[in-house]
């Protein structure tokens, strides 16, 4: 069941730390990748590892997913040169870098686009190609942060939109079951990342003072959960957020 050969699986932010371990265990059950990218250097040849060391099909794409119009036309493309399409994987996101009267409006206004709107489009366009063809599979990447406010950081912005992603999540699920349509969420903790790099250590030492496990977890072990929802494995799994956080939220 947890098999995914012959399937298509697109996953937006492909080329980070997240999103290509993500392709990486997905392409180790047999599917085939479609990997969006907005400004990596490393995505061809991201891809073409995945080719090399799995046999699979993947191929990269540069897409901006708080642009509509380059979403659609990346879906289609996608259907195009694969033959099919069976998950997308919404997992673009950007981080807030001040608080919600300390950010620029500029600032509030990129990361809503990128990780509130940019997921909603990404769903919406495959969302077509789904109904159409009486099956489809959407899983967001959101966040603890959308559960619980995280200290010291003060990052309102892309915490109401991770909690926005939950509950769109939530209501596609609803509004998708009635033709075949399955959508979930998975709420990473803090992941060892290029996205946290350049955060002070005291702010990861406080951190790591409110995670039970006391780390950050390797982007790897986060593959398990998204293999679970992509495959057939969780055919009766829907409107789910799965929370991975080394128990940061259930203190």
């Amino acid at each position: 069941m947890f098999r995914m050969d012959g399937r298509t699986v697109i996953i937006s932010g492909g080329s980070g730390g997240i999103g290509y371990e993500i392709a990486r265990g997905l392409a180790e059950a047999g599917a085939n990748i479609a990997l969006w990218y907005e400004t990596s250097k490393q995505a061809e040849k991201l891809a073409a590892t995945l080719v090399n060391e799995f046999g699979v099909t993947a191929k990269a794409y540069q897409v901006r997913v708080e642009n509509y119009e380059e979403v659609e036309a990346a879906v289609n493309q996608a259907v195009r040169d694969f033959g099919r399409l069976d998950v997308m994987i919404a997992n673009a996101g950007i981080p807030s870098k001040a608080g919600g009267l300390d950010s620029k409006l500029e600032d509030w206004n990129r990361v809503r686009a990128v990780d509130f709107d940019g997921a909603y489009y990404c769903a919406r366009a495959a969302g077509f190609v789904f109904r159409e063809q009486g099956h489809g599979n959407c899983i967001f990447t959101a966040s603890m942060s959308g559960h619980a406010v995280n200290v010291p950081q003060e990052q309102a912005c892309y915490n109401a939109c991770k909690a926005g992603v939950i509950h769109l999540a939530k209501s596609l699920a609803v509004e998708w079951a009635k033709w075949g349509g399955r959508v979930n969420s998975v709420s990473p903790g803090y992941i060892d990342t290029a996205i946290s790099g350049d955060c002070p250590f005291e702010m990861k030492e406080a951190w790591f003072s409110y995670t039970p496990m006391r780390r950050d977890a390797d982007p790897r072990e986060l593959k398990g959960i998204y293999l679970y929802l992509a495959s057939d494995a969780s055919t009766y799994t829907t409107g789910a957020d799965f929370i991975v956080d080394g128990g940061y939220t259930c203190r």
